[in-house]
């Protein structure tokens, strides 16, 4: 099964392994990066497998959410990714 995932998190003193953490969200499957810290993902991982996946890159004190995204409306902003983000979202 297919799961379409937002994924935010925050990389809190010390370490920020943001490198660490970026390579495992883009290792999820096909992904789009919407801001600094928050990505979508169409993954074969579910919620759970994945945030245990990111979280192996974080320290104890960073936070991580990931959202299993059934439906969602983007606002529009000049000039808005939204094939980019479709490819995602449409991934097979």
């Amino acid at each position: 099964m297919a799961y379409n995932l937002f994924i935010a998190y925050d990389l809190l003193k010390p370490g920020q392994n943001y490198d660490g953490v970026r390579d495992a969200i883009k290792g999820l499957g096909q992904w789009h990066q919407f801001q600094l810290s928050l990505f979508f993902v169409h993954s074969e991982h579910s919620p759970q497998e994945a945030f245990n996946i990111v979280h192996r890159a974080m320290d104890a004190t960073d936070r991580l959410a990931i959202i299993d995204a059934v439906g969602g409306i983007v606002s529009d902003w000049d000039r808005p990714p939204i094939d980019a983000i479709n490819a995602v979202w449409f991934a097979q």
